[in-house]
């Protein structure tokens, strides 16, 4: 069956799940079932985690059976944190995936030659809708918190990774620097001529809040430091930042995103 050309509509998220603790009020444990309940009322297709363990990967895809995930560790392996994406098994099958390391020798397992002291990586799903046979890209990245350096050849590593396919795709991530307000967004939205899916969305919220939020309740300064961007969108309904608790305990150290994206 050939692909059907008519656009279609994906729900995409990013979400730093914030690497396991078992300290309270802050453990994973407790964390857990709330990021569960979340995830449950959003229903998104596809997410785009950051900073998860292998356990707290394996965790959630047991709370979650309706999604499959692809993902490595960092370090290699199952050791250190993941960039899984996540997908609804019913609606998409992966039809090819990879990781890169950010760093001047990207295929180099848990390479680093940034001057940043925490790996860094890339993991991409290509997709196929069963019902239509259409396919899309999902790349989902974390990038240096520490070096500015680190952060900017990263964004220039994923725009020229990029140029090698055609496909629409999704970049998801947590860029750790501050959309419309960086070298490394710049270089991923003019460079790369992706689409920020909170600047063009229909519908969006809130305006002013952050996306990390450390555990101290919404801040609002207008910080994005998670994104959504895409190639040949065509229009994004709706995107929010999520900023769900419950008696004041957040999921994670960050909001997740949201996106509904046509391409």
């Amino acid at each position: 069956m050939a692909a059907d050309p008519t656009p279609f509509t994906v729900k995409a998220m990013t979400y730093n799940i914030q690497v396991a603790g078992t300290q309270p009020p802050h453990a994973w444990a407790l964390r857990l079932p709330l990021m569960v309940r979340l995830l449950q009322r959003e229903t998104p297709d596809v997410i785009g985690t950051q900073e998860g363990r292998y356990e707290q990967v394996r965790d959630l895809a047991t709370a979650l059976p309706d999604y499959d995930w692809i993902g490595v560790g960092r370090d290699g392996g199952s050791e250190g944190e993941f960039m899984a994406v996540f997908y609804r098994r019913a609606r998409f099958e992966p039809v090819a995936f990879d990781h890169f390391w950010l760093s001047d020798t990207p295929a180099v397992v848990g390479s680093a030659t940034w001057g940043n002291q925490y790996r860094r990586m890339v993991t991409w799903v290509r997709f196929r809708e069963r019902a239509t046979n259409r396919e899309f890209e999902v790349w989902n990245t974390h990038f240096d918190h520490e070096v500015e350096p680190a952060r900017v050849k990263s964004a220039a590593l994923i725009r020229q990774r990029l140029a090698a396919t055609d496909r629409p795709l999704l970049l998801l991530g947590d860029f750790n620097c501050v959309a419309g307000r960086s070298v490394a967004y710049t270089e991923l939205t003019v460079g790369a001529g992706l689409t920020d899916a909170w600047n063009v969305a229909r519908r969006r919220g809130p305006e002013d809040l952050n996306t990390f939020n450390g555990h101290k309740g919404p801040q609002r300064r207008g910080e994005r430091i998670d994104w959504i961007l895409g190639r040949a969108v065509a229009a994004v309904d709706e995107t929010a930042i999520l900023d769900y608790a419950e008696a004041g305990l957040a999921p994670s150290d960050h909001y997740p995103v949201t996106a509904q994206v046509t391409f």
